[in-house]
């Protein structure tokens, strides 16, 4: 049996030439971590070419061999940095490099001074994030639902308590079943987190990523390479347990009937942005409703069936008031109005289960003004997880009358339109598209379980 034909190759590279022997039949992803390891670079963040101008890349495959990109023995191949990235090591003579703890410091010990640090920045961040009001009373509350005494059943005097009187946590599925709450409140989520035997010590709330994690330094950055480490997860698309939000009340009747005075006087359509402070709602265990106290209709131009937002000049001002009068941005609304008989003064009813609740074009946005307004939550790792701004749509109901309905979408949505991932479509409303992966951006893989879920929350 023959041995295998073996290549020399020279690799130029700003700090010199080197050769490396490789096997013909290797492939362009063998030649990288070959060139890798004869140089000790840092990371694989290089590109190889075949001419000295930067001509005929050769890119990193773990399919194309070097027999067929046609490299020969003794060809000169041409190496060069991306994106600035410094390939190299300055090294000490102890074959080291010099850090701050000085050069005699061990890489176990850098490696201890640097987990030392990372874990009081972490806590100092935790203990310096300042959450919202109604955070901070929900984490004094108890938030167990107290039972009175059965009659029929309990068979104890008035001080006892047994398995039929008995106080319930604030995520009982029968007791929210019992009374129609179809999610956890966000904060007996939490709860219900903290309830196993560690106590919630190890607790922390993950945002969705769907980018690469940067700085890999395994392999050349995408498109030439990825890895499962910087590698987003595969999303599944399923229903959200919790909502940050529970209900959303207007303080009077008088603030809608004002911003609908637009539409009912031109027939156009209208954007505001709702005001107002989130407080503990009592109906649902641990919940939070968001309280609206005014509605402010910012520059735009509207039509029948479109809206478009302006440049606001005013928004710091805006912002200024909304602060001295000790309230904030809880939430957006706008109008989906079409007459049906206006002698009777009724509209058409086009959002149901056999349409859409929302649109595409309104799960983005409202996923957009979401991630524009994160929820403060200490137990999260970056100091936010999800979001308490509220979506409300006046549309028509059943009996064809003006009506209010309010959402949030799940977080799953809010990664996805962060993360550029998810565009609406020009023939069905009620339908999104995930972007496919390009050379410029990797777009995860998003899977469905059935045909008819929606990513949204009613509230």
């Amino acid at each position: 049996m023959s041995r295998e034909k073996q290549l020399l190759l020279r690799v130029q590279s700003s700090e010199g030439t080197k050769r490396v022997e490789i096997s013909a039949s290797a492939t362009t992803s063998q030649l990288f971590e070959t060139i890798h390891d004869a140089f000790n670079l840092n990371s694989f963040t290089f590109a190889l070419y075949k001419q000295i101008n930067k001509k005929d890349e050769i890119t990193s495959s773990k399919s194309k061999t070097l027999r067929a990109l046609g490299l020969k023995h003794g060809d000169m191949v041409y190496l060069s940095p991306l994106n600035g990235s410094v390939l190299f090591n300055n090294n000490t003579s102890a074959g080291e490099p010099v850090s701050e703890a000085g050069p005699s410091t061990s890489n176990a010990s850098r490696s201890n001074i640097a987990i030392s640090v990372a874990s009081k920045v972490s806590a100092t961040a935790k203990s310096n994030i300042k959450e919202d009001d109604v955070d901070t009373a929900l984490y004094k509350l108890d938030g167990r639902i107290e039972r009175s005494r059965d009659d029929k059943l309990c068979r104890h005097n008035a001080n006892s308590k047994c398995v039929h009187c008995s106080s319930l946590e604030p995520f009982d599925e029968a007791y929210l079943k019992e009374h129609n709450i179809k999610h956890l409140s966000f904060h007996s989520y939490l709860r219900k987190m903290m309830s196993g035997v560690d106590r919630g010590k190890f607790l922390a709330l993950e945002d969705i990523s769907c980018s690469i994690k940067a700085g890999c330094k395994d392999h050349p950055p995408w498109p030439k390479g990825i890895c499962s480490k910087c590698q987003p997860n595969a999303i599944t698309l399923n229903m959200q347990a919790y909502r940050h939000i529970d209900s959303v009340a207007f303080e009077n009747t008088n603030l809608v009937e004002k911003f609908l005075n637009y539409w009912r006087a031109s027939g156009y359509q209208r954007i505001g942005y709702l005001y107002g402070n989130y407080e503990v709602h009592t109906d649902v265990p641990l919940g939070i409703r968001a309280n609206v106290v005014a509605i402010y209709e910012p520059p735009q131009e509207s039509s029948r069936d479109s809206i478009r937002l302006l440049v606001d000049e005013k928004e710091d001002i805006l912002r200024q008031i909304s602060s001295a009068l000790g309230i904030m941005r809880v939430g957006w609304i706008f109008t989906d109005l079409v007459p049906d008989d206006i002698k009777k003064g009724t509209v058409k009813h086009t959002r149901n289960v056999d349409s859409h609740f929302l649109s595409s074009q309104e799960c983005i946005m409202a996923g957009y003004l979401q991630n524009l307004h994160p929820n403060a939550c200490k137990y999260a790792s970056s100091g936010n997880f999800g979001s308490k701004f509220v979506t409300v749509c006046v549309t028509g109901d059943k009996s064809n009358q003006v009506h209010m309905e309010g959402y949030q979408v799940s977080n799953q949505c809010m990664a996805l339109v962060r993360d550029n991932c998810l565009v609406p479509t020009k023939d069905a409303a009620e339908l999104g598209y995930v972007r496919e992966s390009t050379d410029k951006q990797y777009v995860p893989d998003v899977y469905y379980k059935v045909s008819d879920f929606m990513s949204i929350e009613f509230i």
